[in-house]
Parts: structure tokens; C-alpha cells; sequence
């Protein structure tokens, strides 16, 4: 009798775990489409990054393109508005913080931290190649004011000579840092690198 039950237990418990495994192969078949669904699409992600030219975008100037639905200014900064950026102590900042993508960590707002300095170019078969940018004449950065998003007019606009917005005005300096205004933090520095001297990539 013993034996019996035994062997009905285990028909029993064999019954469930099919059923459990079934039923959890038939859910995982129906909620994938779904999940896939989620999934960005291909032209999304050919957005992911962009290679932006900067061959002639002279020093002064600046550049502004599309990137993932938002505008980025690519400055070309002259020896002044370097010196200018740098004579700023850190203490005097409205945001201390770097808001640069490519810095893993916190990190203070100097210019060294927001410009093209410390970036290095990647060969195309992944090593480092010879640094291009090095002193810090290009600045990235987002071009939406980090109060209430609205773009801010460059080339030197402003009371510290970089950006300004007028919407509300905000000021930033010629490292897009907040001076004055009601904008909390400065302008983010996306994910940037040279691929080559003449071009930026982003993201």
C-alpha cells in the first residue's frame, strides 16, 4: 500500500512541475513580443551617435547640431575665453560640479573638466591614438538651459562673455558655467571624443 502511494506522489509531483514548466514557457512566449516591442528602434538608435565635421569651424565660433532631438553647441574657444575660463576659482560657482558625462565620479567645474582636454581619439582598431584637443580650445555641451530648457544665445552673449538665456537670464561663462541667473546647474557636457582630428563624435 505503501508502495502505491509512493508512486502516486510521484505522479503527482511530475504532473505539477510539467504543468509549471508549460504554463511558464507559454507566459515567457506571450510577454516577449511585448517586451521586444519596448525596444528602441533601428533609426533610434543610428541616433545614438553622430560624427559631427568641426574642419571649419574657425576659433570664436561655434557650431550647433541636432543630437537625439536636442541642440549641442561645439565651440572652438580663442586664447581669451580659455584665460578667461580658468582665471575663475571654483569657490565663485553657482554649480561646482563638472556635469561632464565623460567623467566617471564626481568632479569639480573647472574648464580643464568641461572641455575637450582630457578627452583622447580612439584608432579604428580601438587603441588610443595620439591626443587631439589638448588644449582645450573645443567645448561640448548641451544647449538647453538647465532652468526651464530653453536655448541659450551664444557667442559671447551675456555679462561673463559665454551664454546667455532669455527666457529667464541665466548667464554662463565661456566654460558654460552658471554665474547668474535662477539656472540651478551648468550646461551638461554630453558623452564627446575626437575619432580623428577633425571630427567629434557624440555618444
Amino acid at each position: 500500500m505503501a508502495n502505491a502511494e509512493d508512486h502516486q506522489t510521484t505522479r503527482r509531483d511530475f504532473i505539477y512541475y510539467a504543468t509549471t514548466g508549460a504554463g511558464a514557457v507559454i507566459t515567457g512566449a506571450a510577454v516577449w513580443p511585448l517586451v521586444n516591442s519596448m525596444n528602441p528602434s533601428a533609426d533610434v538608435l543610428a541616433l545614438a551617435s553622430i560624427r559631427v565635421p568641426v574642419d571649419n569651424v574657425e576659433p570664436g565660433t561655434q557650431l550647433t547640431v541636432l543630437w537625439q532631438g536636442k541642440p549641442v553647441f561645439i565651440r572652438r574657444r580663442t586664447e581669451t575665453e580659455i584665460d578667461a575660463a580658468r582665471a575663475v576659482a571654483i569657490e565663485d560657482l553657482v554649480d561646482t560640479g563638472a556635469e561632464n558625462a565623460n567623467i566617471a565620479g564626481e568632479a569639480e567645474a573647472t574648464d580643464e573638466n568641461r572641455s575637450l582636454v582630457n578627452f583622447s581619439p580612439t584608432n579604428p582598431d580601438g587603441s588610443m591614438g595620439d591626443p587631439v584637443g589638448t588644449t582645450g580650445e573645443w567645448l561640448v555641451q548641451m544647449g538647453v538651459c538647465t532652468h526651464l530648457g530653453c536655448v541659450p544665445l551664444g557667442d559671447g552673449a551675456g555679462d561673463f562673455g559665454g551664454w546667455f538665456c532669455p527666457c529667464h537670464g541665466s548667464h554662463y561663462d565661456t566654460a558654460g558655467r552658471i554665474r547668474k541667473g535662477p539656472a540651478p546647474r551648468n550646461l551638461p557636457v554630453p558623452v564627446a571624443s575626437f575619432v580623428d582630428e577633425t571630427t567629434i563624435q557624440l555618444g
